[in-house]
């Protein structure tokens, strides 16, 4: 059950994911393991099942557009949560956000330890989007944008109301998608056996002092632990769903070391069983949910810079938010920077950019990392003490809108042509320049 009140937190924080080399935890008895090193994989994320869009309240509140391809001559339609941003109106949604304390090999990862750092950061605190930002162009480069360039030129706000207002270039406007305070629950735990689970050790850390243990689950079976729990807690289907966990990733295929899986979102009407369906009809109820892991620096290295503290959770809650039901298609995509999610027709706003952000205000909850440094032969101590969010692609790179037609989003920081991301400019992968390729 959730708490009486709402927990606030004390203080602003912040959150990003970063790739480093895991070892299982069985093989740290081996004096030579074998690791499973993280900068050479890419990042991925799952989706955990859609329901159709019904004519009920008994859902998050959303509306319904539509976009022409001039590349097909096709009319896509899609659903977005809150209103239509030709209103100017605005719209609150309730949160929920359920901690989880996973068990597995003997050890315990508590997301009750981080959730003050989840309310501290953008996707709940106000930040200011319009000063000196760094960012990763590829994977692996990080980079400072000198002179104080904007990433969104009046962005102020709470991170998806920034990224929706630029993608329909509401900046300055009476549009607003906002999240609410959330009410956070008590803690569920889940345990894992051997069959559904293991955990790995970051090798590239100092080896007394400083590793970082992650747990490894079978995806299949930790989505429908989640997709349970919204029956069991009883759950609000008109509030977002926020399922976190810490240090914690997925395999597919109940395959570890097939995929990394670092977040999904889904939506489902909930049944006598508390079982998620993919299907909804008549006036359900129809449950829309993310789950997404705070994870410390040092669970991924510099090979995928980004992806620490809320880097997952702001890819997978600006994807809920224009695809709540995971059934608003495109014209199929594919994306040489996002090569592992194939060719796909699915309308996800992080998928292509999986691996691209930037960095913004200041974290009080980030901790330091060490990393061995072969050219000076010693150990060096890193500490990233600022919010680390994932770029997400718009609207009109779907739709394959010419630049000189790109009228949709806010302007680029250097031209009067729409952008592609919230990015723009300063996402400087040529693919996010223009339009998706087809496959």
């Amino acid at each position: 059950m959730p708490h009486r009140s709402v927990r606030l937190p004390l203080s602003f924080a912040m959150a990003a994911f970063t790739a480093v080399a895991l070892t299982p935890a069985g093989a740290l008895a081996s004096p030579s393991p074998d690791p499973i090193d993280l900068d050479q994989v890419n990042p991925t994320t799952v989706s955990f099942g859609g329901a159709d869009a019904l004519p009920t309240t008994r859902t998050v509140q959303h509306w319904s557009g539509e976009t022409q391809n001039p590349a097909d001559g096709v009319t896509y339609r899609y659903n977005m949560v809150g209103v239509d941003p030709s209103t100017d109106s605005s719209a609150t949604i309730g949160v929920d956000i359920i901690p989880l304390v996973v068990n597995v090999d003997g050890f315990t990862f508590s997301a009750s330890d981080w959730t003050d750092a989840v309310l501290a950061s953008p996707l709940f605190r106000e930040q200011g989007f319009a000063g000196t930002t760094s960012f990763t162009s590829r994977i692996g480069t990080q980079l400072m944008v000198p002179g104080g360039v904007p990433l969104s030129a009046g962005g102020h706000g709470q991170l998806l109301d920034v990224t929706m207002q630029a993608g329909f270039n509401r900046i300055g406007t009476g549009y607003q998608l906002l999240l609410g305070d959330p009410a956070v629950y008590d803690p569920v735990t889940i345990d894992v056996n051997g069959n559904h689970g293991t955990t790995f050790v970051t090798p590239a850390f100092d080896q007394q002092h400083n590793q970082v243990r992650v747990a490894y689950l079978d995806q299949v079976w930790f989505q429908t632990r989640v997709q349970n729990l919204i029956g069991r807690l009883h759950l609000d289907p008109t509030r977002l769903a926020i399922f976190l966990t810490v240090d914690t990733l997925l395999y597919a295929n109940h395959a570890p070391g097939s995929s990394f899986v670092v977040g999904g979102h889904g939506a489902g009407h909930v049944t006598g069983q508390g079982a998620g369906s993919v299907n909804g009809n008549g006036d359900q109820p129809v449950n829309t949910f993310v789950w997404s892991s705070w994870l410390r620096q040092g669970v991924f290295g510099p090979g995928a810079w980004i992806n620490k503290d809320i880097s997952g959770l702001s890819h997978e809650v600006t994807e809920w938010a224009m695809d709540p039901f995971l059934n608003n298609t495109v014209q199929p995509w594919l994306s040489a920077n996002a090569p592992q999610y194939g060719c796909t027709d699915e309308l996800e706003s992080g998928d292509p950019t999986v691996n691209q952000g930037f960095a913004i205000g200041s974290n009080p909850f980030a901790n330091d990392f060490f990393v061995w440094s072969a050219g000076r032969q010693a150990w060096m101590r890193f500490h990233d003490p600022t919010w680390h969010v994932q770029d997400e692609v718009f609207i009109p790179w779907f739709m394959r809108i010419a630049p000189a037609d790109n009228d949709m989003t806010q302007p680029r920081q250097f031209s009067a042509l729409g952008r592609y991301t919230l990015m723009g400019d300063l996402n400087r992968v040529p693919e996010f320049s223009g339009p998706a390729a087809s496959c």
